[in-house]
């Protein structure tokens, strides 16, 4: 029988503010959003994270699924792979505030004009799945072959040290053998000098003794 296919799972898009930026992603899961963000909290369960339908951010994300967009925080710009912060922000923070001048109320419409809502058809959520998907497999493609980098420079550690400490064993045992030596080398020695000292004892009380008989 033909392999089924996995059925595709459906992205939602999820926002937060972390830091300097607001982020956005197409993740099947708040999981998924909480790992690509970096996030060791719950963020949603904090209130610091939700999913949004905002039609031009889940455009966005939906194509460049599975990667992290952001946009300065507090703004309303679009949300990009690579943002900047503006660059009055350190400016606008030194300069002191000056007071707003009071402006005239102004009319609002009777009726605001309603935006066209951008859906996302099932083609365009299928597609980006699909890259969710692709782009999952190569994160863990490289976390593969991370934890394989790392266990081999495990081994070869583990293999230096056994090496050294290998070295270091026979080199005592080597120590031991050669001061055992000297230790039986030594005893004997005394043992030696013990011998000679008795028997010089003995030829000097006799010659001693011929020699004090040669006087009388």
């Amino acid at each position: 029988m033909p392999k089924k296919e996995k059925p595709k799972r459906k992205l939602k898009t999820y926002q937060t503010s972390l830091g300097f930026y607001d982020q956005a992603i197409a993740a099947p899961s708040m999981k998924a959003a909480l790992d690509a963000w970096g996030a060791r909290s719950n963020l949603f369960h904090q209130g610091a994270a939700k999913e949004t339908d905002d039609p031009d951010i889940v455009a966005a994300t939906m194509e460049k699924p599975g990667v992290v967009l952001r946009r300065p925080v507090g703004s309303d710009g679009p949300f990009t792979e690579h943002s900047e912060l503006p660059t009055d922000l350190a400016d606008d923070e030194a300069k002191p505030k000056k007071p707003k001048a009071k402006s005239k109320p102004r009319k609002l419409p009777a009726k605001a004009a309603k935006q066209p809502s951008r859906k996302v058809d099932d083609q365009q959520a299928r597609k980006a799945a699909a890259a969710f998907e692709k782009e999952e497999r190569r994160r863990e493609a490289e976390r593969r072959k991370e934890e394989a980098a790392r266990a081999k420079e495990r081994a070869r550690r583990d293999k230096a040290v056994a090496n050294a400490q290998a070295a270091l064993d026979d080199a005592r045992r080597q120590h031991e053998s050669r001061a055992e030596a000297i230790e039986a080398e030594r005893a004997a020695l005394e043992e030696r000098a013990e011998t000679e000292q008795s028997r010089w004892d003995k030829q000097r009380m006799k010659l001693t003794e011929a020699v004090r008989r040669a006087r009388e």
